[in-house]
């Protein structure tokens, strides 16, 4: 919901509960639970309040709001490029919304709608190791030129990897922010959150603007950045690591857990370890994660307009490096290498454009490694 004269008294209301004391994602629920409009409840009477079940502090606050408080954060979804999505919007995403946590509002700088489409969390370390910095990098290239958005939290090491990959794979990324988006945490990473928005990405916070950068707000966003995913993939992580955090909660949330196996001498691969021990999915390569994420993908795209599940098929007609590999592919199995042989067309570039294909049901993988085309391609 970005503002405008109809929406705004909407969004005021649910701005200003949201600042109220002690309102919190539960209360939004059990409004919405009991058919009560949250925006209701700014110029709802004391007893009223009292009957929707708001403690003193809240009512105190809902009766005589800092109304200069909440203008700033209409001005700040004013500006260009910034959104407030409330619970009720229909363009809040469809998997963030359904966990019962979820954030009555989503705060967007960016496109909101990077955040409907197949994401993966990929998380780690904040002090990773070369190795594990360089594979975080090279997994969120790989996922994202199969069609996979990469989320991640845009702190030092892993994260930051994570969405640098991406971007160099001129595909999406989303930063879960734990503070307002008036500003950028940590600084030296200002002009990576600009070039992930400008790159078709968004950056993400259900902290209005003005929040700092708390420490509790970190542990917090970590379900936004879990429950926005298909999935998470854990790089490199400590025994006692927030990444772990992360883990736990996308499998209470029902996501897909990866991880990376490493050196038993590595201490940043005792985490991962831990999780491939506990039911994690050991992974190697990204098409070890396409693979599980495959159906999550398809079922994904069943409830899109004709217009958007037709896109594979049409970029398989117009664009030249695509047709040259369908055209090499034919109707019959053939593995990789003679589907390299035929077309030109580099390894790395025909097994990326192989495996988003598959994905998006216009290739077909067979027993013993080989590709076809898929019967309605």
């Amino acid at each position: 919901m970005t503002r405008s004269p109809t929406h705004e008294p909407v969004l005021r209301g649910w701005l200003t509960l949201l600042r109220a004391p002690g309102v919190g994602p539960a209360a939004f629920r059990d409004l919405l639970a009991r058919g009560i409009a949250p925006e209701t409840a700014s110029a709802a009477s004391a007893a009223t309040l009292r009957r929707m079940g708001f403690d003193e502090a809240a009512r105190a606050w809902l009766q005589a709001p800092d109304a200069a408080c909440i203008d700033a954060d209409l001005d700040w979804v004013a500006r260009p490029g910034n959104h407030a999505l409330i619970l009720s919007d229909p363009a809040y995403p469809e998997l963030l919304r359904a966990l019962p946590d979820a954030p009555p509002v989503l705060f967007v700088h960016g496109d909101p709608a990077v955040l409907t489409l197949p994401l993966l969390a990929l998380v780690g370390s904040r002090n990773p190791t070369p190795g594990g910095r360089d594979n975080a990098a090279a997994f969120a290239r790989h996922l994202a030129t199969g069609g996979v958005g990469i989320v991640s939290g845009l702190a030092l090491g892993i994260d930051a990897a994570a969405h640098e990959g991406a971007l160099a794979a001129e595909g999406l990324t989303v930063a879960v922010l734990g503070h307002g988006l008036d500003r950028v945490y940590p600084a030296a990473h200002r002009d990576l959150a600009h070039r992930i928005a400008a790159g078709g990405g968004a950056l993400v916070s259900e902290f209005p603007p003005g929040v700092p950068p708390r420490a509790e707000n970190f542990p917090r966003r970590n379900r936004i950045i879990s429950g926005l995913s298909l999935g998470v993939l854990v790089v490199e992580a400590a025994i006692r690591s927030g990444s772990l955090i992360t883990a736990r909660t996308a499998a209470e949330q029902g996501r897909e857990v990866f991880a990376i196996p490493g050196s038993i001498h590595n201490p940043l691969a005792r985490g991962c370890h831990r999780l491939i021990r506990q039911g994690a999915k050991l992974v190697e390569t990204a098409a070890d994660i396409l693979e599980e994420l495959g159906p999550l993908y398809l079922a994904g795209l069943e409830g899109r307009s004709g217009a958007e599940t037709a896109s594979a098929q049409e970029t398989a007609e117009t664009d030249p490096d695509y047709r040259r590999l369908l055209e090499a592919l034919g109707h019959d199995p053939v593995s990789v290498d003679v589907v390299v042989d035929r077309s030109g067309l580099t390894p790395e570039a025909v097994s990326s454009m192989l495996l988003l294909l598959e994905l998006q049901g216009v290739v077909e993988s067979v027993p013993g490694g080989l590709f076809t085309r898929a019967t309605r391609a």
